[in-house]
């Protein structure tokens, strides 16, 4: 379907926000509504009161052509308009952060490699949902594209180290990338319980979670 699992939502914008992308491509864009959440808390949200002054590049990739509305023209710099592995292999530009969300149980496992891969080439960073039960759907909304083609789970991403996972009830959430460990140390320390006792229950943690930063900004990377 051009939508994607509700109960996701928190969990996969607060990683967008912890990882924080100069540029950003959004793999499948459906309805459209990473590219518009995307724009609002990365750019209304950074201190400079800017409305339409867009300082990101958010692009996007999109299979069927009549889910297209205003909404994509307005959150996306670029849509290309095709199947997603055609279209990965010939990008050239290199991404901070590329989204997979509900797309590779469209796609044989073979062929979510090869997605997987392409994006590995571009992209510094992925984020990575598909459902814990596609079920079966042959297709949605008249778009053969939809149907449901090959079960993932974790051990799928055994290949990644440099990855970790979100708990989710109805969806497998992964991070793959070169900025896991800040943006899981970050995700951990905001949240409520832990962050209000850090200091006394987790002071290793805060203190890795400093050496980290501080070894990335004395790195550039």
């Amino acid at each position: 379907m051009p939508t994607s699992e509700l109960y996701q939502l928190n969990e996969i914008m607060e990683l967008i926000v912890l990882t924080n992308p100069k540029k950003m491509l959004d793999v499948g864009v459906g309805f459209g509504k990473y590219g518009l959440l995307s724009r609002e808390y990365l750019e209304l949200w950074d201190g400079r009161e800017k409305y339409h002054d867009w300082k990101r590049q958010i692009d996007g990739i999109e299979v069927n052509s009549a889910y297209i509305t205003p909404i994509h023209d307005y959150a996306y710099d670029k849509l290309y308009i095709g199947n997603a592995l055609d279209i990965l292999p010939n990008l050239k530009t290199e991404y901070d952060l590329i989204l997979l969300i509900d797309i590779l149980e469209h796609f044989e496992y073979t062929e979510g490699i090869k997605i997987l891969e392409s994006c590995r080439r571009i992209g510094r960073n992925m984020i990575i949902s598909t459902p814990k039960h596609i079920g079966s759907q042959e297709d949605s909304f008249g778009n053969p594209f939809e149907t449901h083609r090959f079960q993932w789970s974790r051990k799928h991403f055994d290949r990644y180290s440099d990855k970790f996972f979100i708990q989710s009830s109805g969806s497998i959430i992964c991070f793959v990338g070169k900025d896991q460990l800040t943006v899981n140390a970050g995700r951990i320390l905001k949240t409520p319980r832990v962050k209000s006792e850090t200091g006394r229950r987790f002071p290793l943690l805060k203190k890795t979670y400093k050496s980290i930063r501080r070894y990335l900004n004395k790195d550039g990377t």
